[in-house]
């Protein structure tokens, strides 16, 4: 079983573990020039390439247009004792966001999470840095009793501990369901997001988890007034919730109360503090989108193929493989879609990808692979960097200290998900993501866009002294992709 089934780091907690015949073909990737890797490839019979959705009936020209405020803001979380220069710029805090929502529900709250483990006990540590988790605990344990409907979803199967805390929320009143996307598709339920009210959202890579808050560097976005966009979102976790009823199967096809009119050709059109925008939620796996919802897989493959100057990356793990599923396939798609910006539109890619002490150290050979056609000569700019964590004093912690980012800017679009980028995210996963695409005219001061927000987080990280190119990796304790 890889470490990653079993951690904070959201990666599927079965017996699977990586097969021999995987780690040889990550060897011989890994020793191979670009063009031998197409060659070592072709023999192998490759997934049929994801397929543009339908949208529903009507005018092509039809657009999404409300009157909701939609106002957002970039969430972050950075590990304690992480420390950047004074000038630079930071999301609103993590647990600031989930305390305000919290507050100001006065009808439903409902929460899409992989696992929960918000107090120290949960995972057999004690520490002061589990605070902020049991206050968000706390919280929701208080919102029945204020006469606020709280649903959770989460999934079957999950990370192995001692939680306690759906149990603790059921008994003051919370409804708990556990989806079994073990059974429904052989993934796990990955998304994380909160719905309030019908009209407050978050989406991000952040578990219900107490280290998510102190202990792990999270991104995620917060949208206030949007009942538009909530109540789509509700769309999606009320898939969740059906399945989650004992021996539920897939309905073939979803019924029409889950289509949606929003999708990447139909966008949200929203306007506010002179920021026009146009929004849209997309899914994973395939077998939970009706065929009006753009898939988590082909919004990330537009947003590539339609950038003109950079696409900057963040994710915790990137692989052109599935990993958990036997046997293990090669899976190009997203590995095409960059090289082939990078090559025939001259595109300017940068990647962050997180390094911790639990990483797979199979990513590095297709890493050093997708560096290694960089050609300044022929304008090929791909640059890959590693972000470490420093582990510190905080050894005792298991599955901490780790960039947990799931996100990408360019200069068209703002793209932030709760996936990885391998294949089994894409493939049996459930997982969701919004993409934000923004105009702003006459700005007033200080005013900064979601798009701007993350591209100046990006830069941030990516000249920050965490931040390692990977022909100068050497050898790092806190990263096992140095070992």
């Amino acid at each position: 079983m890889t470490s990653m089934y079993s951690s904070l780091h959201d990666n599927y907690v079965s017996s699977k573990g990586r097969s021999t015949s995987c780690v040889a073909l990550v060897v011989v990737l890994g020793c191979l020039t670009v063009l031998g890797i197409v060659l070592a490839i072709a023999v192998l019979e490759r997934p049929p390439p994801p397929k543009d959705h339908e949208t529903l009936p009507g005018d092509v020209g039809e657009r999404n247009v409300f009157t909701d405020q939609c106002s957002m803001a970039l969430v972050e979380s950075i590990p304690q004792h992480l420390e950047y220069k004074s000038n630079a710029t930071f999301g609103i805090p993590l647990d600031q966001v989930w305390k305000d929502l919290i507050s100001m529900a006065t009808e439903q709250v409902e929460v899409a999470s992989f696992y929960w483990t918000l107090t120290g006990e949960d995972i057999n540590i004690n520490s002061s840095s589990d605070i902020s988790g049991r206050d968000i605990l706390k919280g929701l344990e208080e919102l029945p009793s204020r006469n606020v409907t709280v649903r959770v979803v989460t999934s079957v199967p999950t990370v192995r501990t001692n939680s306690t805390d759906l149990n603790i929320l059921k008994q003051k009143g919370v409804q708990v369901r556990r989806v079994n996307f073990g059974h429904l598709t052989k993934g796990v339920l990955h998304s994380k997001f909160w719905i309030v009210d019908r009209k407050h959202v978050f989406i991000g890579s952040a578990n219900m988890d107490w280290r998510a808050l102190t202990q792990v560097k999270e991104l995620g976005v917060v949208v206030y007034n949007c009942s538009s966009l909530a109540k789509d979102l509700h769309k999606i976790f009320l898939s969740y919730w059906e399945m989650g009823h004992p021996n539920s199967s897939l309905p073939q096809p979803w019924p029409a109360k889950f289509d949606t009119t929003i999708n990447k050709h139909h966008p949200l059109l929203v306007k506010a503090d002179n920021t026009s925008s146009s929004l849209y939620l997309a899914g994973s796996p395939p077998s939970f989108c009706p065929p009006s919802r753009t898939q988590d897989l082909e919004a990330i493959l537009s947003s590539i193929s339609e950038a003109e100057h950079f696409v900057d990356v963040a994710v915790m793990e990137y692989s052109p493989t599935t990993c958990f599923d036997k046997p293990q396939r090669y899976w190009p798609f997203i590995d095409d879609a960059i090289r082939t910006a990078a090559f025939e539109k001259m595109v300017k890619i940068r990647m962050l990808i997180s390094c911790g002490r639990d990483s797979d150290p199979a990513m590095l050979p297709f890493l050093l692979s997708l560096a290694s056609i960089a050609s300044p000569h022929h304008n090929i700019d791909i640059q890959i960097k590693l972000y470490i964590i420093p582990v510190g004093n905080q050894s005792n912690i298991p599955f901490s200290r780790v960039n947990h980012n799931k996100y990408m800017v360019t200069d068209k679009v703002a793209y932030i998900g709760t996936s990885n980028w391998s294949g089994d995210y894409f493939l049996t996963t459930a997982g969701v993501s919004l993409v934000v695409s923004q105009h702003t005219s006459h700005p007033a001061w200080g005013t900064k866009t979601l798009h701007s927000q993350l591209k100046e987080v990006f830069d941030r990280d990516w000249t920050s002294e965490f931040a390692v190119n990977l022909a100068n990796l050497g050898h790092n304790p806190d990263c096992a992709l140095s070992r």
